[in-house]
This record gives structure tokens, C-alpha cells and sequence, in this order.
């Protein structure tokens, strides 16, 4: 079963609100399995535009990532932010196919890597 994540964007408009949403929503993610894969952290815009926080969060699945997001406890947490910052949130699943180079034969070995 593949896992579910949040990709969340945040800019920080009332730093104080913000702690008072962090300190309140890790009760939700610990009930549905929820942890941090990224959370703040250095950046570097390579393309496109960026917000100034960026939080990847890992489910054990899509449904709990849902479940998490649409819980009382996650959204009484999130009325603790009083609009205190701008978020794009979105949840989504995980993939579990196939990755580059999988199956591919081994490669011989050059003299230069033994």
C-alpha cells in the first residue's frame, strides 16, 4: 500500500500563532501516523516560486493523510493558527512503482573502481 504526505508551503505572518498551531498539532499526527520527512529547513528555489517554510509529513497510508487532515483534532489545532500564516497544503499519495534502473542487468566493473 502505497503512503500518503503533505506537501505544505507556509509563510509565517504572526510567528506567535504559528507556535501556538505547532504545539498543538502533533497529537493529530502521532493518531494517525503522521512524520516529519521535512520540516523548515535550507531551500533553494531551482524553479518556479517557493513560500518561505516548506514541511513534507509522512502517513502510513493515503487514507490516515486524509484522515489526519479532516480530523477535529488537526482542525482545532489549525484554528489555533488565528491566520497567522498563508499555507498551500495539498495531500497526496505515494508511489510505489517501479524507479529508474530497477531490473536493469549489473554493470561490469572498471578497473578505475576496484
Amino acid at each position: 500500500m502505497a503512503r500518503g504526505y503533505w506537501i505544505v508551503r507556509v509563510d509565517v505572518h504572526d510567528a506567535e500563532a504559528y507556535r501556538d498551531y505547532a504545539a498543538a498539532n502533533g497529537a493529530a499526527f502521532a493518531r494517525f501516523g503522521g512524520r516529519f520527512l521535512v520540516r523548515g529547513g535550507s531551500f533553494e528555489v531551482v524553479s518556479g516560486s517557493a513560500r518561505a517554510r516548506n514541511v513534507v509529513i509522512e502517513f502510513p497510508s493515503y487514507a490516515d493523510a486524509l484522515a489526519c487532515w479532516n480530523s477535529e483534532a488537526y482542525q482545532a489545532a489549525k484554528a489555533r493558527q488565528k491566520g497567522g500564516a498563508e499555507t498551500d497544503l495539498i495531500v497526496i499519495e505515494g508511489y510505489d512503482g517501479p524507479q529508474p534502473g530497477e531490473g536493469l542487468p549489473p554493470q561490469p566493473s572498471s578497473p578505475a573502481s576496484e
